[in-house]
């Protein structure tokens, strides 16, 4: 058992996306009584917390990500009464409640926009990144918007153009600002003081930029791109030396994690997209007082073999010093695991032993709504589209909405997510793998992940152990994880096949036992080990 303090250090953090959740009122929107509504559900996973991808007042222009009150619900999702009663009842069940917080940009209907860019003489004049066009009127640089196009729009009133990252009306609030930062952490120190356990930090590296406003590189031919966006996007042409992660923002996580320790018990995890990643996730990490936790997209890209997510974790170990991870498969921004990674394998089998390595790696975990029932991602039609980043990319990027269709809670029409048409449009393929359906059957993807569960939270070394890869088969991926527990230290070997055809390799080990777990299972031949298709083995080591 975890300590009350480090609960989330080896915890299971489950992710909600409230619009797509439960819908309580019937508007086709989930909203916090729908979470509410479903929240023994969530304890039944045997998971430890929920992060809340935003729910705070917006234009919802970028679906919540673009704040335009950082202290209050939006109506659509309910009230800020509805918000407190949702914490309670989540304490109540033992689970600890992060949310989401977007404090790189706002909306430009926030009031401190609004007055920014009145004129170039008001209270608010320097809390956004404002620079003067070049002497031809073009923007002040190279800088590009992740959505697409430039990150710089000109504003006539000040005859400036303002930053951003994202949309064009989310733009970049300046931490180089000592009133800024100061207006942030309070609005986090609002919602510790409602007794929220921690804080998702959406593009945690991307507070500060440089002051120069130099331009950023090329990315030249020979290197790799592993900011998570799409290729198609001329975002992921640029080496992003001055735009993100700079040198100030160290600064910034540190008066952030001041604000952490005031309220005992309560974490970070930071999202990081970043030419470097795991190097950047390992520095922001060092030394106990910045982000508690991190995490990257490299198990978020597409390649999938078990050769890569070695290197990852290998590269990871390298560089992490005491740098605690978190790790996910799947997220409200990324294609579905079950068809990125799974896309020619066995749909049933495939999703259950790629969430069997995903619970024995070190560090936390986060599991994205969904996953646990192996949904594969809709293939939402363009008429239907929402997401601004599809409509500007498509076809060759279709956007986000194919993770974000509504949860099939029953094999009904709209899946029991509302009484009227959702949002999004539910896909058929998804009732087939409903709720209702999966609790009645023993051998499903829900009852598998928890059984696997149970079984982490049963094994100090799964849960808060140390890591070592082991060299097997190249198609193979194993480690031993070790840890100290109350019978003494444990020491269990992890293997998995993550491929559709058996696999055998000889063990530079004694084992013990094969541990009991009635998903899956190896045969050891002297020194060999056999795995069938999509298995996996735990063995205490002697």
């Amino acid at each position: 058992m975890q300590d009350s303090l480090t609960w989330w250090r080896g915890g299971v953090i489950y992710q909600i996306y409230p619009r797509s959740f439960m819908d309580a009122n019937d508007d086709g929107i989930g909203d916090l009584r729908g979470i509410i509504h479903r929240l023994d559900y969530v304890a039944s996973l045997g998971v430890d917390g929920i992060w809340l991808s935003p729910f705070f007042t917006s234009p919802m222009l970028d679906f919540g990500y673009d704040v335009s009150d950082y202290r209050d619900v939006d109506p659509m999702f309910g009230t800020l009464e509805d918000f407190k009663a949702l914490l309670s009842r989540a304490h109540e069940l033992g689970l600890k409640i992060i949310i989401d917080q977007v404090v790189n940009h706002s909306s430009n209907e926030h009031p401190w926009f609004k007055e920014s860019r009145q004129n170039r003489h008001n209270d608010k004049t320097d809390w956004y990144v404002w620079a003067d066009p070049k002497p031809d009127g073009t923007p002040p640089n190279n800088w590009l918007s992740i959505f697409g196009g430039p990150a710089w729009t000109f504003d006539s009133r000040r005859r400036q153009y303002y930053l951003h990252s994202f949309l064009t009306s989310q733009p970049d609030l300046n931490f180089h600002n000592p009133e800024v930062r100061t207006a942030q952490l309070d609005n986090m120190r609002f919602w510790l003081e409602l007794g929220v356990d921690g804080f998702r930090l959406d593009t945690v590296n991307f507070y500060f930029h440089d002051l120069e406003l130099r331009d950023n590189p090329p990315v030249a031919p020979h290197e790799s791109k592993t900011l998570g966006a799409p290729d198609s996007n001329p975002y992921t042409w640029q080496r992003h030396l001055y735009d993100i992660s700079r040198p100030e923002n160290i600064g910034f996580l540190r008066e952030l994690r001041a604000l952490m320790d005031e309220f005992p018990g309560t974490t970070t995890v930071g999202e990081i997209g970043d030419d470097n990643p795991l190097e950047r996730m390992a520095e922001y990490m060092a030394g106990g007082d910045k982000l508690h936790m991190a995490y990257t997209f490299d198990l978020l890209n597409a390649p999938n073999s078990a050769s890569y997510i070695r290197e990852v974790i290998s590269r990871f170990e390298r560089v992490a010093g005491d740098a605690w991870p978190c790790w996910a498969l799947s997220n409200h921004d990324v294609m579905r695991s079950a068809s990125r990674w799974g896309i020619d394998q066995d749909p049933f089998a495939y999703p259950k032993v790629a969430l069997a390595m995903l619970f024995s790696l070190r560090g936390s975990v986060c599991l994205y709504q969904g996953e646990e029932l192996g949904l594969p991602e809709s293939d939402v039609p363009f008429e239907h589209i929402q997401d601004p980043y599809g409509k500007v990319l498509w076809p060759e990027f279709k956007g986000r909405d194919g993770s974000r269709t509504p949860m099939p809670w029953d094999d009904i029409e709209h899946g029991g997510f509302s009484q009227v048409g959702p949002w999004l449009p539910m896909d058929s393929r998804h009732l087939a793998l409903a709720i209702s359906r999966q609790q009645q059957d023993t051998h499903s993807v829900l009852n598998t992940v928890r059984r696997l569960l149970r079984f982490r939270a049963a094994h100090p070394a799964l849960v808060d152990g140390d890591i070592e890869l082991l060299d097997v088969d190249e198609r193979l991926l194993g480690f031993v994880r070790q840890a100290d527990g109350k019978n003494g230290k444990e020491r269990l070997l992890c293997v998995f096949n993550l491929t559709g055809e058996p696999q055998s390799t000889p063990l530079p080990m004694n084992v013990d036992k094969q541990l009991d777990n009635p998903d899956f299972g190896a045969e050891l031949r002297g020194s060999e080990l056999r795995l069938p298709p999509y298995q996996a083995c735990f063995f205490n080591l002697k």
